[in-house]
């Protein structure tokens, strides 16, 4: 029985950090580095997980009374729409070698919350998941999993210039930058394709 438990906790872990992409943060944290200091990303770094967890934990608890009695949208609605946004994101890291780019006249509190911990940290997938995953793994273990998942992701943004020195010695950023944009947009893609089934069966159920 506690194998069965330790496995389910482990399935859906390991599907949350998959979604939250902690190597992407790599790359989004060493741009960053180029225009602020040291200080300013750390700040960064820890408010922005902050913010992000508050996002999560707030839809795993009322998603779906936000979305079905607040905005009257269906979950597949979102599904199809944050797919759609999640492939323009990974299209363009793909093109482009790059997730974020930042105006040189920016403010660092400005990028805090947006782009940072939405949606580069709780962005479609995850919000999607923070949603859907308590009916499958239950709130326990969704809510460990994605206290978790950010913990790493956390670690990977502090030593984000250790870790990308480490990549660039071998050469390796900007394939993983545009490998990381293909699984990003494929992601997006699968969501779509989830939502829209979603909607198939929500139809076909009431014919």
């Amino acid at each position: 029985m506690f194998a069965l438990k330790l496995k389910l906790l482990l399935s859906c872990f390991v599907a949350v950090l998959a979604l939250v992409n902690p190597i992407q943060k790599v790359f989004v944290m060493t741009s960053l580095q180029d225009q602020f200091s040291e200080a300013d990303t750390k700040m960064v770094a820890l408010k922005s997980s902050l913010t992000a967890l508050l996002i999560l934990l707030f839809f795993l608890l009322l998603g779906e009374v936000v979305f079905n009695y607040v905005f009257h949208v269906e979950l597949y609605a979102f599904q199809i729409t944050c797919g759609v946004v999640l492939f323009y994101n990974g299209i363009t890291g793909l093109q482009k070698g790059i997730f974020i780019k930042v105006d040189q006249n920016i403010s660092i509190h400005d990028i805090t919350a947006v782009p940072i911990a939405i949606p580069m940290i709780a962005g479609p997938a995850t919000i999607t998941a923070a949603v859907t995953f308590p009916a499958h793994y239950g709130h326990f273990n969704t809510i460990v999993s994605i206290v978790a998942a950010l913990a790493i992701n956390l670690l990977f943004m502090l030593y984000a210039k250790h870790i990308a020195r480490f990549l660039n010695r071998f050469n390796l950023m900007n394939p993983l930058v545009r490998i990381f944009g293909l699984i990003v947009a494929t992601i997006g893609v699968q969501m779509t394709l989830n939502g829209i089934w979603g909607f198939v069966v929500s139809v076909a159920g009431h014919v």
